[in-house]
C-alpha cells in the first residue's frame, strides 16, 4: 500500500453521483483518505482544515471517539462504521499536520503500530505462548517494560499508562486494573463489597462539605471497584444509565403532553406514575 501525499492531481468521475474529485472504484482505498485530506490541507484547498493544529482538534478527536462508542451502544452497524471512518479522519489529519511539518507522516504512523503489535503478540507472530487472555496481558506489559529498560527509559510508575485525561469513571478502573496486576487487589468481591458499605458510612458521618466531597469520592471509587469485579466497565453502565434516564424522561414528557397537562406543574406523585408507565412501555 502507498502512503503519503503523492501531489498527484486526482481527476474528477463524472459518473460519481457527488462529483468526486476520486474515482468511486478507489472510495474504498485507505490511500483515497490519505489524499483527499492532503488535497483539503493544500494551498488552494479548505481554509478551516489548512489552519488546524494538534491541538485544535484535541476536541474533535475525542467528541468523534464519544460518537464511536454511542453507534456501539446503538447496535447499529453504518452509524458504526461512519464514525470509525470520522477517527480515521482525524489520524489522516494529525498525520498530515505532521508531514508538513516534516515530524512524521502516515508511512511512519503505520510502520510504528505495526512493528508494535507483532512484536508484542509473539504467541501469534514468534515461539511464544499465551494460556488466556489474563496471560496475554501481563505478557504485554512484560514486553512494554523490556522495551523500556532496551530504550534507556526509566521504570515507570504502573500508574503513569492511565492517561489523566480520560473520563474519571474510566480512568478509576484502569489505574485498579493497573494495581491488580502488581497483585494489590481484594481476595474476593466480598471485600469490595465491604469497602463499599464503609465508604457509604463514612459518606453519611461527612460533617463538612469537603470532607462530603472527599467521601463521595471514595464511594464512587469503590463502586468502579465493584463493577471490575463485576466484569463490568462502569463508564458503560453509567452511560447505559444515563440513556435509559434520558428515555423515559422523555417519554414522560411526551405523555404529558398527549394529556395536555403541564408537565413541570405536575405534582411528584403523578410524575411517578408517568416514570412507572414510561417503565413499562419499554417491557
Amino acid at each position: 500500500m502507498r502512503v503519503g501525499y503523492t501531489g498527484v492531481t486526482m481527476q474528477n468521475d463524472v459518473t460519481s453521483p457527488t462529483n468526486s474529485p476520486i474515482p468511486e472504484e478507489r472510495m474504498g482505498e485507505f490511500q483515497s483518505l490519505i489524499d483527499v485530506v492532503a488535497r483539503l490541507r493544500a494551498p488552494g484547498g479548505c481554509p478551516w482544515d489548512a489552519e488546524q493544529t494538534h491541538e485544535s482538534l484535541k476536541r474533535n478527536l475525542l467528541e468523534e471517539c464519544y460518537e464511536t462508542l454511542e453507534a456501539i451502544d446503538d447496535g447499529e452497524p453504518m452509524e458504526l462504521a461512519e464514525e470509525l471512518g470520522d477517527i480515521l479522519v482525524q489520524v489522516a489529519f494529525h498525520a498530515d499536520i505532521a508531514r508538513q511539518a516534516g515530524e512524521f507522516d502516515i508511512a511512519d504512523v503505520l510502520t510504528a503500530i505495526n512493528r508494535k503489535l507483532i512484536r508484542r503478540h509473539p504467541h501469534v507472530f514468534a515461539d511464544g505462548s499465551a494460556s488466556d487472555a489474563r496471560q496475554v496481558e501481563r505478557n504485554w506489559e512484560q514486553l512494554k517494560a523490556e522495551e523500556r529498560r532496551e530504550a534507556g527509559k526509566p521504570e515507570p510508575s504502573a500508574m503513569d499508562s492511565v492517561p489523566t485525561a480520560l473520563p474519571a469513571l474510566t480512568a478509576a478502573q484502569l489505574m485498579q486494573d493497573r494495581a491488580a496486576r502488581f497483585g494489590f487487589d481484594w481476595d474476593d468481591v466480598d471485600g469490595v463489597l465491604d469497602k463499599l458499605v464503609e465508604e457509604i458510612g463514612e459518606f453519611r458521618a461527612a460533617a463538612t462539605p469537603a470532607e462530603r466531597l472527599d467521601e463521595f469520592g471514595d464511594v464512587l471509587f469503590a463502586l468502579v471497584n465493584l463493577a471490575r469485579w463485576s466484569g463490568i466497565h462502569a463508564e458503560d453502565a453509567l452511560r447505559q444509565a444515563n440513556g435509559k434516564f434520558r428515555s423515559r424522561y422523555q417519554a414522560m414528557e411526551r405523555l404529558a403532553s398527549e394529556r395536555e397537562q403541564d408537565f413541570a406543574a405536575l405534582p411528584l406523585d403523578d410524575k411517578e406514575a408517568l416514570w412507572q408507565e414510561a417503565k413499562a412501555a419499554e417491557r
